[in-house]
């Protein structure tokens, strides 16, 4: 039996996942309704980052702290062993989240009323955060190809040329799941340096490779223009790690590194929580067997319920590269995002995410989340089932 295999209880916890459902749906009540919507894992932790928040715990005082070399010395060592990507640890800038790191970027890289290019479908945050900063947002929308979204680079550079200051870009590509490859990179990073255009490149999904994929960093390919990236990255996904709060940006070039620091410094923010720094230092330490066999099982989850679902007329499910998050086409059902998420909620009890959240070009389509135990994929499996039922 596999450590994955257990079903954790994770209600009246404070889940947002488990407890927040009411709020997030707009029902009465949620007691009934199973989750496989926000992207969080219901899997335990590695019990190396468990055994050292609980030896951290008991110290008792908790007073001022740093990050320490050792740390900054484990992101140096995970990047280089899992993305053969030699990074410097003068080039870490360390924030409480990737989102956190967005909204850090926008005020220190670009100016109010600035355009930011986005490609839709794609992350939520990636429209909210530069239009509360008070940016434009310019998107242009990814394409179908061949049952996946692609880039069209002409449209792209049509909208690069609209005087845009910044790109952000999703690497993998969340909701789809998508691992860009090296080709296309290349292709973002020429035409963004074509107008000068700086590059924050969200890859926090980066080490949820599937049945062995690989992820490329975008600054690692990007030779000369690698100083008009800012590459954010996290092991709260990667770990199940999202409630510590720990993220941070990678920044080759002093001159944006320092502006970032002066945006922190301006807003009270300080160095990470003395918690923090210890489950980022032993996940990537120790944390490698666990994600191993984690990514097996999740293989196995995607397995069996694009199996299961791909038998239902009308319901598609691309396997994703680089993610534990499914892409669910449903268009071909003839339901409207309204009612097919009606019926989920009061046929199947079961909550998912609908694709308008990520951008217009995600109507028609659901985000599950399957990296949960088998025990309740297959329980999400058939209440996906019982609601198209009717």
């Amino acid at each position: 039996m596999s450590i994955f295999d257990q079903t954790i209880k994770r209600r009246c916890t404070n889940s947002v996942k488990w407890d927040a459902m009411e709020n997030v749906y707009g029902l009465q009540d949620a007691s009934d309704i199973l989750p496989m919507w926000v992207a969080d894992m219901d899997f335990a932790a590695p019990l190396a980052v468990s055994k050292a928040l609980q030896e951290h715990a008991e110290k008792t005082v908790f007073g001022y702290s740093f990050v320490s070399d050792a740390a900054m010395q484990a992101i140096v060592d995970w990047q280089n062993a899992h993305h053969d990507w030699h990074i410097d640890k003068e080039s870490i800038v360390f924030c409480n989240g990737v989102v956190a790191a967005l909204a850090d970027c926008m005020k220190a890289l670009t100016n109010p009323g600035d355009k930011v290019l986005i490609s839709s479908p794609v992350y939520p945050p990636f429209y909210n955060i530069p239009k509360s900063n008070g940016r434009e947002i310019v998107s242009c929308p990814l394409v179908e190809k061949d049952g996946t979204f692609v880039y069209d680079f002409e449209a792209f550079e049509r909208a690069l040329s609209q005087n845009v200051k910044a790109y952000i870009l999703c690497n993998p590509h969340n909701p789809g799941g998508y691992v860009w490859d090296e080709a296309t990179l290349k292709e973002i990073v020429r035409l963004c340096a074509k107008y000068d255009v700086v590059i924050i490149s969200d890859e926090i999904h980066s080490d949820l490779m599937v049945d062995g994929s690989k992820h490329t960093p975008l600054a690692k390919i990007a030779g000369d223009e690698m100083d008009r990236i800012i590459t954010c990255m996290a092991p709260t996904k990667t770990f199940n790690l999202a409630g510590i709060q720990v993220a941070y940006m990678i920044v080759s070039d002093e001159k944006k590194r320092m502006l970032l620091e002066a945006v922190h410094m301006a807003s009270g923010q300080g160095s990470l929580n003395t918690f923090a720094s210890v489950a980022l230092q032993a996940a990537y330490t120790e944390g490698a067997p666990w994600l191993d066999e984690m990514l097996t099982y999740l293989s196995n989850n995607m397995d069996y319920v694009i199996a299961e679902l791909e038998q239902l007329p009308g319901i598609r499910i691309p396997k994703p590269q680089g993610s534990y998050l499914l892409w669910i086409d449903y268009r071909e059902l003839g339901l409207d995002e309204k009612e097919i998420m009606n019926r989920l909620l009061e046929d199947g009890k079961l909550a998912l995410e609908p694709g308008s959240k990520y951008g217009e070009e995600g109507r028609g389509f659901l985000r599950m989340n399957v990296a949960c135990s088998l025990e309740t994929v297959k329980d999400g499996v058939q209440r996906f089932k019982q609601a198209l039922q009717r």
